[in-house]
C-alpha cells in the first residue's frame, strides 16, 4: 500500500500542469543554433537538451506538458514527436507543442510571461491546480514533486527554484535572488553586473534557474495584468517577480538532484560550456549520471547497428579509449580518445581525435587530426584536414575558435572553405591558361 505522503505528492503532481519554454535560440551557441533552437541542441551522446526537463516531468509523475516553441523549431517538433508522442490523452497525459500562434494579438511571444499568456486558454483547458513553468534549455535531473510540495505547504502563491553559483557566474547571466531566513524572496534582479551576494558566502550568489510554480488563478491574474502594462518586457524575471515579491507570498526554493549529493544543473549557453559539459561525460565519475536507472533520460534513437572498431594493425587500430561512443558508429584503423561521439559517425584511416564532441551523421575521411572541436551534425571533414591544432589555420578555414580554444567546424563553414578553395583552382587554371 502507498503511504499518506505518496498519495498526497501523487496528488499534488496530478494537479500541475507544466509548461516548458523552448522557443529560445541561444545566440550564444553561435552557428550551434543557426539552425536549430538551444533546447533542441545534441547532448550526450543521444539526447536534445530539451529531453532532460521532460525527463524530469515524467519521472516527477507530471504528466501533462506543454512546450511553447518559436525560433526554427523544425527539428525540435520533429524530435518532440518521435519521442513524446506516444502519451494517451484518455489516460490524462498529454505532451503538446505550444507554437507561437498570435492567439491574443498580432504579436508572437514577446517574452517568458506572453508565451504562458497567449496559451491561457490551453491551460484552462486542463484544469490544473498549480502550473510549474520550465526552462527548455538547462541540462540537469531533478524532482519536481518535491518543490511542488514546498510550494504547497508554504502557502505560497508563487515559488522559485534556485541554486547557488559563483558570483562571476551569476554576473549578466543569471536573475539573483535574496532570501530571508524563511526563504521568502525579498529581492529579484535579472541578470545583474553586480550580484547580491548569499549571507556567509561572499563570493555566491543564489540563482534563479528558470523554474517556477505558481498557484493557476494568481498566474492568470498576474499575466493579465502584466499584458495591460504598456513597456512591458512581458518577462518572469525583468517584470513580473519583481513586481510581486513586496505585495504577494515568492518562496524560493534550493535546488537538489535525485540520487546525488552535488547538485548538477548546467545552462550549456556557450561553446565552451557546452564543450565542457559533454567532456564530463566522459570522465571516470562525472557529474551527471547518466546510468542511473532509478532516474532515466528519455529520449527517440533510431534503430541501429552496435558501435564497431575496425582493423588491429601497429600503424591502423580502430579504437576508443576514455569515450562515449554511439550506435552506428564505425571506427576504422582510428584512435578516438577523451571524446564523445554521437550516433552514425563514421571516422576513416588514419585519424587522430581527441578531446572532440561529433555530433550525429559526421564523417571524417582519412588521415585527419581533429582535437578539442565540435563537429556539428552531417559535416564530411575532408582528407587531410587538421583542426584544433593551428589556430591561425582555422581562422583561414573559416572555423569559429572560442575563448578557451575550442573549434567549432559546420556544414556551411565547409561548404564556404570548398567555394573558396574550387575559386582558387578555376583561377589558377585561369592565370596558367
Amino acid at each position: 500500500m502507498p503511504s499518506y505522503e505518496n498519495r498526497y505528492i501523487s496528488n499534488l503532481t496530478r494537479q500541475t500542469y507544466a509548461i516548458i519554454l523552448a522557443g529560445g535560440r541561444g545566440s550564444r551557441l553561435k552557428e550551434l543554433t543557426d539552425w536549430r533552437a538551444k533546447p533542441a541542441v545534441y547532448f550526450g551522446g543521444k539526447f536534445r537538451i530539451i529531453d532532460f526537463p521532460l525527463s524530469n516531468c515524467i519521472n516527477s509523475g507530471i504528466r501533462r506538458v506543454g512546450i511553447a516553441t518559436q525560433y526554427k523549431s523544425h527539428s525540435l517538433i520533429r524530435h518532440i514527436n518521435r519521442a513524446w508522442g506516444h502519451f494517451k490523452k484518455e489516460l490524462g497525459e498529454s505532451v503538446e507543442i505550444l507554437p507561437a500562434s498570435q492567439r491574443y494579438g498580432d504579436d508572437w511571444y514577446c517574452g517568458t510571461a506572453d508565451a504562458v499568456f497567449q496559451n491561457i486558454d490551453i491551460i484552462r483547458h486542463e484544469l490544473p491546480k498549480y502550473v510549474m513553468i520550465l526552462s527548455g534549455d538547462h541540462v540537469y535531473r531533478m524532482d519536481y514533486a518535491g518543490l511542488i510540495a514546498s510550494h504547497v505547504e508554504s502557502g505560497a502563491d508563487m515559488t522559485v527554484c534556485c541554486i547557488e553559483v559563483e558570483k562571476e557566474e551569476a554576473a549578466g547571466r543569471f536573475g539573483v535572488i535574496s532570501v530571508d531566513e524563511d526563504n521568502r524572496v525579498t529581492k529579484f534582479k535579472e541578470k545583474p553586473e553586480v550580484p547580491d551576494t548569499v549571507p556567509g558566502k561572499p563570493n555566491t550568489a543564489l540563482a534563479s534557474m528558470g523554474n517556477y510554480v505558481f498557484n493557476t488563478e494568481f498566474l492568470f491574474e498576474q499575466l493579465r495584468r502584466d499584458a495591460e502594462i504598456k513597456g512591458s518586457g512581458r518577462d518572469f524575471g525583468n517584470d513580473i517577480i519583481p513586481r510581486i515579491i513586496e505585495q504577494h507570498k515568492v518562496y524560493a526554493f534550493p535546488f537538489r538532484s535525485p540520487g546525488q549529493g552535488q547538485p548538477y544543473w548546467r545552462d550549456v549557453g556557450t561553446l565552451d560550456s557546452f564543450w565542457e559539459a559533454n567532456m564530463d561525460l566522459v570522465s571516470t565519475e562525472p557529474d551527471l549520471d547518466l546510468y542511473d536507472e532509478t532516474w532515466p533520460i528519455w529520449s527517440y534513437q533510431e534503430q541501429l547497428a552496435p558501435a564497431k572498431f575496425v582493423f588491429d594493425d601497429d600503424t591502423r587500430r580502430g579504437m576508443a579509449v576514455d569515450s562515449m561512443v554511439s550506435g552506428g558508429c564505425i571506427i576504422s584503423g582510428s584512435t578516438v580518445r577523451r571524446s564523445l561521439l554521437f550516433f552514425k559517425v563514421h571516422i576513416h584511416s588514419y585519424c587522430d581525435v581527441q578531446e572532440c564532441v561529433i555530433l550525429p551523421g559526421v564523417v571524417i575521411e582519412r588521415n585527419c587530426t581533429i582535437k578539442r572541436a565540435i563537429i556539428d551534425r552531417s559535416c564530411i571533414i575532408p582528407e587531410g584536414m587538421t583542426i584544433g591544432v593551428d589556430p591561425e589555420q582555422d581562422k583561414a578555414n573559416g572555423f569559429r575558435i572560442t575563448d578557451k580554444g575550442i573549434v567549432l567546424v559546420t556544414r556551411d563553414m565547409l561548404s564556404l572553405l570548398e567555394e573558396q578553395h574550387t575559386n582558387k583552382k578555376q583561377t589558377l587554371e585561369v592565370e596558367l591558361g
